[in-house]
């Protein structure tokens, strides 16, 4: 049987974009996970999204995993970004574009 950490593995080597937040992307849990939405709806670039509210395995196992308390987790190319407010930034100065750029 899959263990969290390696179902978390997987997900996370299978997503070149994926958002770990709480609930999804039509209906955001909280207003974290809604900023991080909007900001990756505007790099125009499809993602996917793990909703912790639902999966209560990963909303336990990833902050220790990832060594990051909080949600939303935004992980590009199997590296960890950070939360709301690193994400905001990096789409501020541009930052975050050319990251997922890169990944076409």
């Amino acid at each position: 049987m899959t263990t969290t950490i390696e179902k978390i593995q997987q997900q996370i080597a299978k997503n070149p974009i994926l958002l770990y937040m709480k609930g999804s992307p039509k209906l955001p849990g909280c207003g974290f996970s809604a900023q991080a939405v909007q900001v990756l709806s505007a790099c125009r670039e499809r993602f996917s999204y793990v909703d912790v509210l639902t999966n209560l395995d990963i909303r336990t196992e990833l902050p220790k995993f990832s060594n990051w308390p909080t949600f939303p987790q935004l992980w590009v190319n199997g590296e960890l970004i950070g939360g709301c407010d690193i994400i905001l930034e990096m789409y501020q100065s541009g930052e975050l574009q050319s990251m997922i750029k890169k990944l076409q």
